[in-house]
C-alpha cells in the first residue's frame, strides 16, 4: 500500500464533518481559486467597461448646457429620472438582446465584432476628450435645450444609455457564464444608475469646484479603457468565428 500522506480538511455540511467525510485540500482550493479569479475578472471588466462607455462625467457639460434656466431641484429630479431610466434600459436589453439575435439569425460572434467596432469609435472620441456622436448628436443636444424636461430624452437615451452602452450590456451578458456572474452584472447596471445620479448631484451642488482639466484627463483614461475593452470584444468574436472548431 502507498504510504503517501495527503492533507485533508473537513468541508461540506456540518453533518459531513461530524461523520468524518473529508476531501483532499488541494482539489477544492484550486477550484475555489479559479472560481474566485473568474468572478473577479468578470466583475472588474464589466464595471470598467460600463463606466467607460456611460461616462457620466463627460455628460456634465451638455447637461448644464441643456438646463440653463432650470432650478437646482429641477435638475436633481431630471438627473434622478434619467439615471433610473438608463439602468432600466440596460437591464431590458441585456435580458432580451440574445433572444432578438436568435430571431434575426445574428450570432453572438458577429455582434461581438460589430459591437467592438462601435465601442472603438466611441473610445477614439473619448481619447480626444470629446463626446462621440454615437452617444449624442448636435441635433439631440439642441433639442434638449429647447425642451423643459430632458430626463428621458436626450439625457437617459441616448446620452447615458445609447447604442454604445446597450451594445456593451448585451456583450457583457453574453460573456456571463454563471448565475453569480449574471447577478453581478445586473447589480452593476443598478449601481451605474446610482453612480450617474451622484455624479450629476455632485456637479449640480458643487459646479464651481469641477475642474475641466481633471474631467478631460478622466475622459481620456476612460477612452483608453474602452478601447481595450472594444478590442477584447472583437478578438472574442474573431476567435469564435474562425477558431472555435479548433
Amino acid at each position: 500500500m502507498d504510504d503517501t500522506v495527503f492533507a485533508f480538511r473537513p468541508h461540506g455540511s456540518p453533518a459531513d464533518r461530524l461523520n468524518g467525510i473529508c476531501l483532499p485540500l488541494e482539489v477544492p482550493s484550486v477550484i475555489e481559486y479559479i472560481i474566485i479569479m473568474e468572478f473577479m475578472e468578470f466583475a472588474l471588466m464589466s464595471a470598467g467597461a460600463l463606466f467607460a462607455i456611460i461616462n457620466p462625467l463627460a455628460a456634465i457639460p451638455t447637461f448644464f448646457a441643456m438646463t440653463p434656466s432650470n432650478t437646482e431641484a429641477e435638475r436633481l429630479k431630471m438627473a434622478r429620472t434619467a439615471s433610473v431610466t438608463a439602468s432600466g434600459v440596460l437591464i431590458l436589453f441585456a435580458l432580451t438582446g440574445n433572444r432578438l439575435f436568435g430571431i434575426f439569425g445574428i450570432t453572438i460572434a458577429a455582434f461581438q465584432m460589430a459591437g467592438g467596432l462601435i465601442l472603438l469609435l466611441v473610445s477614439l472620441d473619448s481619447l480626444r476628450a470629446k463626446r462621440s456622436e454615437v452617444q449624442e448628436t448636435e441635433e439631440e443636444k439642441q433639442e434638449g435645450i429647447e425642451k423643459d424636461d430632458i430626463s428621458i430624452t436626450p439625457l437617459a437615451i441616448p446620452m447615458l444609455s445609447g447604442p454604445g452602452a446597450i451594445t456593451t450590456a448585451i456583450l457583457l451578458q453574453s460573456k456571463a457564464k454563471t448565475v453569480i456572474q449574471d447577478a453581478t452584472l445586473y447589480l452593476l447596471f443598478v449601481l451605474m444608475g446610482f453612480v450617474c445620479y451622484f455624479t450629476f448631484r455632485f456637479s449640480i451642488k458643487k459646479a464651481k469646484k469641477i475642474n475641466p482639466i481633471a474631467m478631460n484627463i478622466t475622459t481620456r483614461l476612460m477612452g483608453l479603457m474602452l478601447a481595450a475593452t472594444a478590442m477584447q470584444f472583437m478578438l472574442d468574436g474573431i476567435k469564435k468565428t474562425f477558431f472555435a472548431a479548433n
